[in-house]
């Protein structure tokens, strides 16, 4: 009988019934994503194991039938990366990488479908400069990790393949060969539990409230039936009926929003990451869950709500005084939950794992504390708000009379607010510990370009210096010299370049082709006093027996050896060994050097950088050119950060939605009361004014305890990860502001529906 009242209610009931629909689906939307999430990072892996293509292997395979040359020719355009391979098959059998069917040919590329409508705009000048291959095919979805990379396999003829993890290495099959599984960080796993915890949260509030849109014409009804002969258990079973179908096509609805996005999400970019709709595919045991704790979530949350109304045959005991809401049971929750969590304080990553079920148990039942308090905090305010403007009069009265329905509206953003604020402290604590300092100075270097190849250093200096906002390019080379030509017990680093570029690296007294230097601090033993004596007789790029062959050039090491100090602001972070001038060097010994130009560029020229990485593929097409940055982040962090960010925007999205619905929902319910009030001359500037007051307060409750909560929570959780407890005011007032924000756009939004029901045609009735 309730699944049929809920379907054959006429007009009134299709639209309860469409709003339930649209909130809970909503929800079950957002639920069917986050089960599909474990399958995303899966599949963004098993892609990214299949097209691997590095060895590090100190042994060289030998050229075969089945061999293909593999060049890392990786890139960026403006912050955004791309993925480049040079290929050169040197058999039939040769391997392809994963998402193509042939190999390109010398002058060819096959891209990405993302890079091949990037280079087709028209403000791709500059990388199409840097790309002169004519585009042939594109990728597979099966060699891209996402529907926006940016990537492409370019055909080459004359790689030189080098031992040791060189930019060019020879295959006989991409992919990992030995994956490892890394030690997992304590601290990181339960960052991952917190975040999903938070994120899901608001989403379970928000389906436990659209479940009960249409609450009190519900109760209306159910006193009808009262009066035709049901009991009180037989109303509530019809209840619980009613709002079982609104759950079931809140499932169906939800799930046409989940397919429908899954569709768009190929189209969509969020702060860098995309995916491809395959990825999107529900855990089956992850999906059975949702389907079954939606539908029986409602059910419980009627029946729970059925306990304080009383449905008589004659009307509905409702609008009497009610009983004050108890406090003590509503604190068992947070402190439950803190009475899990407390067992885990102070263990970091170094005391052992964090119990996975008490930490998401703990963090629950904080988050669920916030819904219990709320509607107390509530009820005790309004009580105790007094006289004031008519509007402000009218929403008090409102909110004195049904505070668990506005509680209940709030409840859900609060939530989010408690586990946003919690989130960026623990974020903001432990990010130290992610972040490591790179030794690197940007205001001396902004870029560095590390040359691959046999390019001459001079000329390509010469040619960094002419590029367009480039300021003052400066070429050093690095090597090594020892005292034996094969397994030497040590060497020495030896650092060339010009005069005006050797200065940059440390004080030199006066300086001229031909001259070496010392850098003081090197020569702290004996074996390295000797070795760097003038006149020691040394073997540059010796050979060792694990397969690393070198040239073992012989060189006498010059005289007249001066010693130097290192500058404090050296572009050589911690250089040690000699520092020599290209003419105290042999001519064999260029070969054997590592090149990179270090590059200061003119910030008022837009696209320096593109202009510096076109230089750097026209010298070198295996070069390798980035900037430089004072400190470098975790990848997994950075990635859980991104994650969370990727999140809490869908979550955000939802809120808002969802807060929409349930405004109109309740502007819907009180069109009588609306109408009735603008007929007894009522300004619709002042009914307008009380329905945002009866949004505002408990918005402000439920924000002030939102940040009571996220403070607490966090501080836990910076003990359990064993870090100083701080808090980043600016963060709080951020979180809370973007939660007063959304209300406050929401609000808006109804501003106009709440005029039409603001006529008093409204009182017209059948």
């Amino acid at each position: 009988m309730g699944a049929r009242f809920a379907f054959t209610g006429g007009r009134e009931g299709w639209v309860r019934m469409l709003l339930t629909a649209v909130g809970v689906g909503l929800g079950v939307a957002l639920l069917l994503l986050t089960t599909a999430l474990p399958n995303v990072f899966t599949a963004r892996h098993r892609v990214e194991e299949a097209r691997y293509d590095y060895t590090f292997s100190s042994t060289l395979r030998p050229k075969a039938d089945n061999t293909v040359l593999v060049g890392s020719t990786d890139t960026e355009w403006r912050s955004k990366s791309i993925r480049g391979r040079l290929l050169e098959p040197e058999g039939a059998r040769a391997p392809l990488p994963p998402g193509l069917d042939r190999f390109p040919a010398k002058g060819e590329m096959m891209v990405s479908p993302a890079l091949k409508k990037l280079l087709s705009s028209d403000d791709a000048k500059l990388l199409r400069e840097r790309l002169p291959y004519r585009i042939t095919g594109t990728i597979g979805e099966n060699g891209l990790i996402g529907s926006h990379e940016l990537a492409y396999y370019a055909g080459a003829e004359g790689l030189v393949p080098k031992a040791g993890g060189a930019r060019v290495e020879r295959l006989t099959a991409f992919g990992d060969p030995h994956p490892t599984a890394e030690k997992a960080d304590p601290v990181l796993i339960m960052m991952i539990l917190v975040v999903f915890v938070v994120l899901l949260m608001p989403v379970a509030v928000f389906i436990a409230a659209a479940v009960r849109f249409g609450g009190e014409r519900r109760d209306r009804r159910l006193a009808a039936l009262r009066l035709v002969g049901s009991d009180s258990r037989m109303t509530r079973r019809i209840a619980a009926g009613e709002a079982l179908a609104g759950a079931l096509l809140g499932l169906v609805v939800g799930t046409v929003f989940f397919l429908i996005g899954r569709q768009v999400a190929s189209s969509v970019e969020v702060l860098g990451e995309s995916v491809f709709p395959s990825y999107l595919d529900p855990s089956p045991a992850l999906v059975a869950l949702v389907v079954v704790a939606v539908p029986a979530s409602a059910v419980l949350v009627t029946l729970f709500a059925m306990r304080g109304v009383v449905v008589e045959p004659l009307g509905v005991v409702r609008a009497a005084k009610q009983a004050r809401r108890r406090l003590w049971w509503r604190l068992l929750l947070p402190l439950a939950g803190l009475a899990m969590l407390y067992p885990m304080i102070g263990k970091g990553r170094g005391n052992g794992d964090f119990n996975q079920y008490l930490v998401t148990g703990g963090v629950m039942l904080l988050l669920v504390g916030v819904t219990a308090l709320l509607p107390w905090l509530v009820e005790t305010v309004v009580a105790r708000l007094g006289s004031g403007a008519v509007s402000w009069q009218l929403a008090v009265r409102r909110l004195q009379l049904s505070s668990g329905t506005a509680a209940r509206m709030v409840n859900g953003i609060a939530v989010a607010v408690a586990g946003a604020i919690a989130l960026q402290m623990l974020f903001a604590g432990v990010q130290s510990q992610y972040t490591k300092d790179t030794g690197r100075d940007p205001n001396r270097a902004q870029m560095q370009v590390d040359l691959a190849g046999a390019a001459q250093l001079s000329s390509a200096e010469k040619q960094f210096d002419n590029t367009k906002g480039v300021r003052v390019s400066v070429a050093l080379a690095n090597g090594s010299y020892a005292e034996k030509r094969r397994d030497p017990e040590q060497s020495i680093t030896v650092t060339m370049g010009n005069c005006a570029a050797l200065r940059e690296v440390a004080h030199l007294p006066s300086c001229r082709d031909g001259d070496a230097f010392a850098l003081r601090g090197t020569a702290d033993d004996a074996a390295s006093r000797a070795l760097m004596r003038s006149g020691r007789h040394v073997y540059i790029d010796a050979s060792y027996s694990d397969g690393t062959h070198g040239r073992e050039i012989s060189w006498t090491v010059p005289a007249g050896l001066r010693q130097v100090t290192n500058r404090e602001d050296s572009l050589l972070h911690g250089s040690s060994g000699l520092l020599v001038t290209p003419g105290a060097l042999p001519a064999g010994a260029m070969p054997t050097l590592y090149n990179q130009v270090y590059l200061r560029l003119d910030p008022s020229v837009p696209d320096a950088e593109e202009y510096v990485r076109n230089t750097a593929a026209r010298v070198d097409p295996l070069s390798n050119a980035w900037r430089w940055a004072a400190s470098e982040e975790s990848t997994k962090y950075a990635s859980l950060r991104t994650g969370l960010f990727v999140g809490a925007a869908c979550v955000l999205a939802l809120i808002g939605a969802s807060l929409l619905v349930s405004q109109l929902e309740q502007l819907r319910e009180r069109r009588k009361l609306l109408s009735s009030l603008v007929a007894f001359g009522t300004r619709r500037r002042t009914l307008g004014l009380s329905v945002l007051w009866q949004t505002a307060i408990p918005i402000a409750l439920g924000l002030l305890l939102a940040s009571a909560v996220g403070l607490a929570l966090g501080a836990v959780l910076l003990k359990m990860a064993a870090t100083p407890v701080t808090v980043d005011w600016a963060s709080v007032l951020s979180m809370t502001g973007v939660g007063a924000a959304v209300v406050l756009t929401v609000s808006l939004l109804s501003l106009p529906p709440l005029l039409r029901l603001m006529r008093p045609d409204g009182l017209r009735t059948e």
